[in-house]
């Protein structure tokens, strides 16, 4: 090449996202594309010494819940503070598109409800500038990020439009209302949607405790969607269901993707109710027997347990429902840990009842003192069950009760603790590394953008590369090549993205730089940075140098550069050109 590029990372240890064994190259980039991999002689217009450092793909976060954030920030925390540079949203049938102007408090009861995202957050912070589907994309087609985004059509919202509050009631739907729902999904695809994404399970529900509209929804109305897909020609279908009977759950997904002629992902957990299975090898081996006989289905799995977090910033505490709690709930926060670090009323909390809120599905866990830990900082995703809150106390000889309240109370009242939801029945993450290595699987689950006040798993792809490929102590660990290709290629094929996840000229200049040795994950923290002030759970990394979306670079060091070439992305993406 005898022209200029627009960059050259220079002197990297590459490793590619094909699985194969790092090497050294350079990366010349021109016009946001890979352009040339080798030693190169070409100048860049922007010179990248990646000396010493690690040089991957951007990685693609395949399931995330934006679809608030993407219409007022351009930053797409916690994502990007993870090596992200693509998500997918729109996931699990929950979404503000399509929706009519006086169903927006229904949705955005649903998302409360479904995702914890606050109430004040999303009546302050989305426009409603859209009501159909395609007009949501256009709207943000016009915004700039720091990172690319894609979007499922979700089907609650597009049951509710056709069918108001019948729709929400989870009546039946007739052969008219089934006709426009897949009108609706196929103007969507048309207009750029990745495919429709749903939920069956009695997980999740609307801030009132009700069931997702789409829960229980007849499988004509699937089929109706999946035959969508197959008159669009195009597109994935992405859902959570309940596997309480594994079968029959799994000849469901059978018949959609048969239906349809297009692949489809399920969410895929360790545990014993729910969207969970313990069965989950079956599970997976009868996704890779069914891709093998032409039905494509994958897997989404998480690479750690679905941890819940309690604090008295949080959405949950193992207090939240005792009555003098509650009173205590509404109190500016330093005043109220001044009052429960008082004796008596320390005392006084002790001794009431703590039945969980009926409308909060993951109440209950407030009180799981077997699956309860304190994370500590750095975290520790993978503690031993002697590390338990049961067992501390028990070696402390004080009730559990006790233990918790006194460990939130450290670090002048932020102290948080960490409840394992699944993908820790026992007591490791050997579960969570079986689902990984199976062919049937992909990597997702991260819900980035959702759960502000309960979960923070959206910082997954630096936990790979920390505890998996260099810090497991309590068992195997995965080789680097292999972790990249789960983080970028396998999920950019997933959704059909085939222009990004590797490094090879033509693909998508998306890049991480890193220094494996200085990576560093913090615990998770809260910050009041959504609108109306709004809090939500953050998880910040040290060790990334930059990270590079279409050739641009969005950080430094981990600090924002003020560039932001993220666009929406219409739809699958063809292979790259070499």
């Amino acid at each position: 090449m005898a022209h200029d590029v627009d960059m050259v990372v220079r002197n990297g240890r590459i490793v590619d996202g094909t699985g194969a064994e790092a090497f050294e190259a350079d990366i010349a980039i021109s016009g946001g594309r890979i352009v040339e991999v080798g030693t190169l002689s070409v100048r860049g217009r922007d010179e990248v010494d990646a000396q010493g450092l690690v040089v991957t793909p951007g990685f693609v976060d395949i399931h995330t819940h934006y679809d608030g954030q993407v219409t007022w920030a351009d930053r797409l925390i916690p994502s990007s503070s993870h090596g992200v540079t693509t998500v997918v949203m729109g996931n699990c049938g929950v979404g503000f598109a399509p929706c009519r102007p006086d169903q927006h408090e229904m949705l955005i009861g649903l998302m409360e409800g479904v995702e914890d995202i606050p109430h004040p957050v999303l009546v302050d912070g989305l426009p409603w500038t859209w009501e159909t589907f395609p007009q949501y994309l256009d709207f943000l087609a016009t915004r700039r990020y720091d990172m690319d985004i894609c979007a499922y059509v979700p089907h609650a919202p597009v049951r509710v439009y056709v069918m108001g509050q019948r729709g929400a009631d989870r009546e039946p739907a007739t052969p008219a209302d089934l006709e426009q729902m897949a009108r609706i999904v196929r103007e969507a695809v048309a207009a750029g949607a990745m495919g429709f994404s749903t939920s069956r399970t009695f997980f999740h529900r609307s801030a009132d405790g009700k069931s997702t509209p789409s829960f229980e929804a007849a499988d004509d109305e699937l089929m109706a969607l999946a035959q969508a897909l197959k008159a669009s020609g195009k597109g994935v279908m992405q859902l959570i269901s309940d596997f309480d009977d594994p079968e029959q759950t799994f000849a469901l997904l059978r018949r959609l993707v048969q239906r349809a002629g297009r692949p489809l992902s399920v969410s895929l957990l360790e545990g014993g109710y729910g969207p969970m299975t313990l069965r989950w090898h079956d599970v997976l081996d009868w996704a890779a027997e069914a891709t093998s006989a032409g039905l494509p289905i994958k897997a989404q799995v998480l690479s750690r347990a679905i941890g819940v977090m309690l604090g008295h910033e949080l959405t949950l505490n193992t207090f939240y429902t005792c009555g003098s709690y509650v009173k205590l709930a509404q109190l500016p926060f330093d005043e109220k840990i001044r009052e429960l670090q008082r004796p008596e009323v320390r005392a006084r909390i002790l001794a009431e009842s703590a039945d969980p809120d009926p409308t909060i599905v993951l109440g209950r866990l407030a009180r799981e003192f077997d699956h309860m830990f304190l994370l500590g900082d750095p975290p520790d995703y993978e503690q031993p069950v002697g590390q338990s809150i049961a067992a501390r106390a028990k070696r402390l000889a004080v009730s559990p009760e006790e233990l918790a309240y006194d460990l939130m109370l450290e670090r002048n009242g932020r102290n948080n603790l960490y409840v394992t939801l699944c993908n820790y029945e026992h007591g490791s993450l050997d579960s969570s590394l079986g689902m990984m290595r199976h062919p049937g699987s992909v990597l997702g689950l991260g819900d980035g953008g959702a759960h502000c006040g309960t979960i923070c798993d959206g910082s997954y792809p630096t936990f790979m590369l920390t505890h998996w490929v260099r810090d497991r102590t309590r068992g195997e660990r995965l080789p680097l090549p292999a972790v990249v290709k789960l983080l970028s290629c396998d999920t950019a094929r997933a959704v059909g993205l085939e222009d990004r996840g590797l490094i090879a000229p033509g693909y998508k200049a998306d890049l991480n730089l890193f220094d494996l040795d200085r990576l560093h994950l913090h615990a998770p923290e809260v910050a009041h940075d959504l609108p109306s002030g709004g809090r939500r759970l953050v998880q910040r990394a040290d060790g990334y140098t930059a990270t590079i979306v279409s050739g641009a670079v969005v950080y430094r060091g981990g600090v924002p550069t003020g560039l932001l070439p993220g666009r929406l992305v219409r739809g699958p993406q063809a292979p790259a050109l070499h």
